[in-house]
């Protein structure tokens, strides 16, 4: 569970990351990096549609400044994921939305712009 969110800094069950996370089912991933810092691409997401949760919450940073590329939509339409991509405060409000009704999510959230 998300429990807090601040440009830059974001608390999931007591533990404070300062960097962009993934987070799975089981785990959090503190290590995603993209090709391009603002612009999310399908090869930046691969690893997401493989797992084929049913929702796919993207945190586009606390401006929206992370643009999702059509070719990110795109593939997770073809592969029956639902795909939010909103600005990350948002995002984790979602997130949170979704795990309390138990649904197969997976969040990917850039912290900063």
């Amino acid at each position: 569970m998300i429990e807090s969110y601040h440009f830059g800094r974001i608390t999931i069950d007591g533990q404070t990351y300062r960097s962009d996370v993934i987070l799975y089912p089981d785990r959090v991933d503190s290590q995603w990096w993209r090709k391009e810092g603002h612009k999310l691409r399908l090869a930046d997401i691969q690893p997401f549609l493989e797992a084929r949760p049913r929702w796919l919450v993207i945190g586009t940073g606390a401006y929206g400044l992370m643009k999702v590329t059509p070719e990110v939509i795109e593939a997770a339409e073809a592969a029956g994921i639902q795909l939010v991509s909103e600005r990350t405060k948002r995002a984790c409000e979602r997130y949170n939305a979704l795990c309390q009704q138990s649904e197969d999510v997976i969040a990917a959230l850039h912290l900063t712009c």
